[in-house]
């Protein structure tokens, strides 16, 4: 039985060296331990792979079966013989933010370097995952490297209270259930309507038409009401009489005579000296967590007084 061949097989160079065209696979990236990882496209040519000119897209010339693909990318952490599409920085674009640099071993890699030539406060700010930076620079290196949503919400840090918060634009502060300032915008038109299953009863006790109903509402005060559970609110003696979607577990709020879902699966880390906070109990916590966590074993509810310790006002 014969086997039919190219006589006249086509190479594609590659410096000094030459690759057959076609046949191979394509990978998505090279790992630091110099191996194709995340596979592409199999039984590609090099010129199909590499004409993205994504940095990163690699491709190996070896055709080989599936399972010495799974074999390589399972248990040798990819696939060797590993060759990138690009060698050097030129024409490679890195999209905002970043820029392409040659590494240690001269391969080149997208770096984070986002422009701050147009930043002109010069102070920390808070940003839209509550936490403070030490200024816009600081947070704009943070939302290339991992959170690509993050964004300023207003100068100076983070505050617990909306007192000298100073929202941009036409967006309002509005203090939330964990006592953390935030900048958001009202939403004052709220459609009708159309279902039952839409009513809320927020943890102020009044009955909402929906989600956007109870988010205008807390915007309009300026404090989170949040979510007590799905529905309307009824007049329940005891947390018995609640039913709370899976996950989470009725919390009795005694001072009030009305119960609140929570979630309760929340595991505390080591807590440091500047988390205590002083409970609704009137007890002092390691943590806002800990906090929580005394709550869903009680089956009571516990707020935020304020930060510190109770004996400390």
């Amino acid at each position: 039985m014969c086997v039919a061949t190219n006589p006249f097989p086509i190479y594609l160079p590659y410096g000094d060296r030459h690759y057959l065209y076609d046949s191979g696979n394509c990978w998505l990236q090279q790992g630091k331990n110099g191996r194709c990882q995340v596979l592409y496209v199999p039984g590609m040519s090099r010129e199909e792979c590499c004409r993205s000119g994504r940095l990163g897209t690699s491709w190996t010339e070896e055709d080989v079966p599936n399972s010495t693909l799974f074999r390589w990318m399972i248990f040798n952490g990819g696939a060797p013989n590993c060759i990138p599409c690009k060698e050097t920085c030129d024409n490679v674009d890195c999209g905002p933010g970043k820029r392409c640099k040659m590494n240690r071993r001269s391969k080149p890699r997208c770096v984070c370097a986002p422009d701050c030539s147009n930043v002109t406060w010069k102070g920390p700010v808070c940003g839209s995952d509550g936490k403070t930076y030490k200024d816009e620079c600081a947070l704009l290196k943070t939302k290339c490297k991992v959170h690509l949503d993050l964004d300023v919400q207003y100068q100076g840090k983070c505050k617990k209270t909306c007192r000298d918060v100073l929202c941009p634009g036409s967006s309002t502060c509005v203090v939330d259930q964990t006592n953390n300032a935030y900048c958001v915008t009202c939403n004052r038109i709220c459609p009708e309507q159309t279902s039952q299953d839409q009513f809320l009863c927020g943890n102020d006790g009044i009955i909402y038409a929906s989600a956007c109903h109870l988010r205008r509402a807390t915007c309009l005060l300026g404090t989170s009401i949040g979510v007590a559970y799905q529905g309307k609110c009824i007049k329940a003696k005891s947390c018995e009489d609640i039913q709370c979607s899976a996950g989470k577990k009725c919390l009795w709020d005694a001072r009030m005579s009305r119960g609140r879902c929570s979630l309760c699966e929340e595991a505390c880390s080591e807590s440091r000296t500047d988390e205590a906070v002083c409970a609704s109990d009137n007890t002092t916590y390691p943590s806002e967590c800990v906090m929580k966590q005394t709550a869903c074993s009680l089956g009571m509810l516990l707020e935020v007084k304020h930060s510190g310790s109770c004996n400390c006002k």
